[in-house]
């Protein structure tokens, strides 16, 4: 699976805990995880909570990645921003609890998480516990597991309806404010990790073109 990591400019200074705490996790059950920023609170491109949802789409929506990890000071802009995405199931996550009930009962590809509110002394060791819950266990399995059905038809149910509700991807790119957009893949990073991996070639060349 293929992991993205998306942080937004008020939390930028914890990076590098948050990307210590998931690739400790994450990679020794074989995943890899891509850290698009913000890096530092002084990074040249600034990301937004807003930023955040628009960047988690177009990286779910290209298959440049399979799952995104991303947050703000309470998770809760990110979450509503990441979905008003296409295609995008993101899920507010604080504790291990959470993680794990959001995996098995809503199987979404992406979770939002608090950086500030709550972020104390070990919430590195809550990090971790949280992403094990994640990616330890098969998602949409179901809790309790004799519902296991009734929660994958309201997923499907979900999805359908998201569809119905929202424009492709590419349009959305085509409608959003263009400079919001490309602030929003401004990172240092963003082409060498998004290109080599993006499996929408329509949404690769638009963004190229900008």
């Amino acid at each position: 699976m293929k992991i993205a990591l998306i942080i937004e400019n008020s939390q930028a200074a914890k990076n590098a805990i948050i990307h210590d705490a998931l690739t400790a996790v994450a990679e020794p059950l074989g995943h890899q995880v891509f850290n698009y920023g913000m890096y530092t609170p002084e990074d040249a491109a600034s990301l937004t909570y807003v930023m955040n949802g628009l960047l988690t789409g177009i990286l779910l929506n290209s298959k440049a990645a399979d799952f995104v990890i991303t947050g703000c000071g309470t998770g809760m802009g990110s979450m509503l921003a990441c979905n008003a995405m296409p295609g995008v199931f993101c899920g507010l996550v604080i504790d291990p609890t959470d993680a794990f009930l959001f995996g098995q009962i809503n199987d979404g590809n992406a979770m939002s998480m608090p950086y500030a509110k709550g972020f104390g002394w070990a919430a590195e060791l809550n990090l971790q516990d949280c992403y094990r819950k994640i990616f330890e266990h098969e998602g949409g399995a179901g809790y309790p597991k004799e519902r296991a059905v009734f929660m994958a038809k309201n997923r499907s149910i979900l999805k359908e309806m998201k569809a119905a509700s929202c424009h492709d991807m590419l349009t959305v790119l085509k409608s959003v404010d263009q400079d919001l957009l490309r602030a929003a893949i401004a990172g240092e990073k963003f082409a060498e990790l998004f290109y080599p991996n993006a499996q929408d070639q329509a949404i690769a060349d638009y963004l190229k073109s900008l």
